[in-house]
């Protein structure tokens, strides 16, 4: 179905992409929300371990706007979605000195109480682009010529409220489709065809869309499409929308945000407002039984992760920990994946977000700092510490030995790879 505005859109779209791709990404892009295989993981190796006595290296920064979208690398392309001239954009940078390729106009301005702007990051493969604006406009972007080859308005046709914080599902492409997260009433999930934007199926009931963007795993042997909605925790055979399972888990204002981890075939799952945490297996068989391995839960739990994705290395979780119902306090955390139990804790580290990358936590803290910690379930070690941007609630993206992070202004670009 194609949206009544894009014909509008399509004109408006300022320049046309150059940069064309090819099915296979490199291992060192960074295409998606939280990376290649959206864990927050990078496979870079060869980075610095402390910023040079005259603080870290700026290769570029350049202005970009308002928005709580990261930051997506394929190949010499950096994308994410602005807000700016009262308009929601693509913005698109070359990766290497953050000149503009292109900006494409893709809506009205998106207001909100808890900060203008759209959520979502863009997934970039298979030289498309596809994006989610803050009310929750899908648009799929040809990435070669510009133009924009279908899209649709979900809530809208879903018959669904937007989330009361806007709609922040980064899209999660499989083989076939693009799904989001909606919310309507019998249709937690909605997915479309990659190519024709035709409506493929939907999947759950009775759930607001929450804040989290729905992954791939391999939960129990099999792959699914796992979601993490306003109130509990769904499983979806990807190709049919079939559910698996689901998992009761209720958060105060729907606010379950973090993307879910598979953790040697289970599910682990975290919230902040004080709700906690909990390892899941998860049945084979549709309308199996859902038991918990361990859990951690309410003002007492080990990881509160309040919109952070915890990171996932050698069996341990580093995740930020955050204390009360939306409450200044945040501790950076360290447990055992299969028992829960806490390794380490570095109190009052403050409120940030994190990815991994060759043995090391990237942190971009609220106050612009990065932070570089050794990943390592002994005990906290800060590396290294600067000041980087303005205040921020982005993870960094890192590819080919440049770290990206963004602000509600600018968009910076680090060098963090050792010099040979």
């Amino acid at each position: 179905m194609r949206h009544q505005g894009q014909d509008r859109v399509t004109r408006r779209c300022l320049a046309v992409f150059l940069l064309l791709y090819t099915t296979a990404l490199p291992a060192a892009d960074w295409p998606q929300f939280l990376g290649p295989e959206r864990t927050g993981i990078s496979t870079e190796i060869g980075l610095i371990e402390a910023f040079p006595a005259s603080g870290p290296e700026i290769l570029w920064k350049v202005p970009g706007g308002v928005g709580m979208s990261g930051i997506a690398i394929s190949g010499d392309l950096a994308a994410t979605l602005v807000q700016k001239e009262g308009r929601q954009w693509l913005l698109a940078l070359d990766a290497k000195t953050g000149k503009e390729k292109s900006a494409c106009d893709l809506a009205p301005a998106y207001k909100n109480t808890m900060g203008d702007g759209p959520r979502a990051t863009p997934t970039l493969v298979d030289g498309m682009a596809y994006v989610y604006t803050g009310e929750g406009i899908l648009i799929a972007i040809d990435l070669q010529s510009g133009s924009i080859k279908w899209s649709h308005d979900v809530p809208l046709e879903q018959k669904a409220k937007p989330s009361e914080y806007g709609m922040s599902c980064s899209p999660l492409v499989t083989e076939t489709h693009v799904i989001v997260a909606v919310g309507a009433e019998d249709a937690t999930l909605v997915a479309f065809d990659r190519k024709t934007g035709k409506q493929a199926w939907t999947a759950g009931s009775g759930s607001a869309a929450g804040y989290s963007s729905p992954a791939l795993r391999t939960l129990s042997g099999r792959l699914q499409v796992v979601a993490f909605a306003g109130n509990q925790s769904l499983g979806i055979d990807p190709q049919t929308g079939t559910q698996l399972w689901s998992y009761p888990f209720e958060t105060d204002f729907n606010c379950n945000t973090a993307t879910p981890l598979a953790v040697d075939g289970n599910l682990f799952l975290s919230s902040g407002e004080n709700h906690g945490c909990v390892l899941l297996k998860v049945p084979t068989e549709k309308a199996g039984e859902v038991t918990e391995v361990w859990s951690s839960l309410d003002a007492k739990s080990v990881l509160r992760n309040e919109w952070q994705t915890s990171i996932q290395l050698d069996g341990y979780l580093y995740g930020f920990d955050n204390v009360g119902s939306a409450g200044p306090v945040t501790h950076l955390t360290c447990i055992e994946a299969k028992t829960g139990k806490r390794m380490w804790q570095k109190l009052r580290f403050g409120k940030g977000n994190l990815v991994a990358a060759d043995g090391k936590l990237w942190c971009s803290t609220m106050a612009g700092e990065l932070v570089i910690v050794a990943a390592s379930p002994k005990a906290f070690q800060e590396l290294a510490r600067a000041e980087v941007s303005g205040e921020t609630r982005q993870a960094p993206s890192i590819a080919n030995g440049r770290l990206y992070l963004r602000d509600g202004q600018d968009i910076v670009c680090v060098n963090v790879k050792k010099t040979p």
